[in-house]
């Protein structure tokens, strides 16, 4: 091969992998976390500390966009606060408490409660539907891996892509990354319904009575819940989105 046709197919290869980057990176935003995207959130950490503001959510983490600016100790003002993908281990919940809410998005969260609990035949179909495409999507990103892996044991095709051996490992990482959902059967029939959920905090386990709307491979979403962030506080009623490292739906309750 020259060095001219293997420059070539290093360019093709940059700007293949930045496409399904971008393309990936789009479509990789947490499901859970997008359904309380532009809504006054409260962010509890394992630590008990706890921050709010209007949620922004992107491939690469939060933002809570404070309603005013902070003065912090040292005297400079903050308009929001930035968490990291890397740092969800240390998230405890996303809190969506319905009483700081805006009156569009009360209305809002009124609306989807009530597509939620006890969706209809159509809500269920297209749900299975989604179900359907996302395990071939798990399957595709599976396939390309193996064809991949394949394909560089092959001649003169192997040594083509042993030398973008860099760009080939960036593309298999993104689309990996990019499965989003882990289907769970026994989540998937409770859909809709009232579910008891077990949250670990601290040394403590906690249980809320709620109904489950959705769930990906990092996350639990449950409507309607009565929670309160300190033990000697008021429940109010609230959404979560739980880390599922910790919580669990145990119980059907209904």
């Amino acid at each position: 091969m020259s060095g001219d046709t293997a420059t070539a197919i290093t360019i093709l290869f940059i700007i293949f992998s930045a496409g399904v980057a971008a393309f990936v990176r789009k479509r990789s935003r947490d499901k859970c976390l997008m359904d309380f995207e532009q809504n006054m959130v409260t962010l509890e950490d394992v630590s008990g500390k706890t921050i709010w503001g209007t949620l922004r959510v992107e491939n690469t983490g939060l933002e809570f966009v404070y309603s005013e600016k902070h003065r912090d100790e040292e005297g400079h003002e903050e308009a929001s606060f930035i968490l990291y993908k890397y740092e969800y281990l240390n998230i405890q919940a996303a809190i969506r408490f319905h009483d700081d809410l805006s009156e569009d998005n009360k209305k809002r969260r009124e609306e989807e409660l009530k597509r939620t609990y006890h969706p209809g035949p159509w809500r269920r179909s297209k749900r299975r539907t989604l179900n359907v495409f996302r395990t071939i999507r798990d399957s595709i990103v599976e396939i390309v891996n193996l064809l991949i892996s394949q394909a560089k044991k092959a001649t003169p095709a192997g040594r083509m892509l042993g030398a973008q051996d860099k760009y080939v490992t960036q593309m298999k990482q993104e689309l990996m990354g990019s499965v989003g959902t882990s289907f769970e059967p026994l989540l998937e029939r409770y859909i809709g319904h009232k579910v008891v959920l077990e949250m670990i905090k601290g040394e403590k386990i906690f249980e809320y009575c709620g109904v489950l709307k959705e769930y990906t491979a990092e996350f639990i979403e449950i409507m309607d819940v009565n929670y309160a962030v300190e033990d000697d506080k008021p429940a109010q009623k609230a959404d979560l989105v739980v880390p599922r490292k910790l919580g669990l739906i145990r119980h059907l309750a209904e």
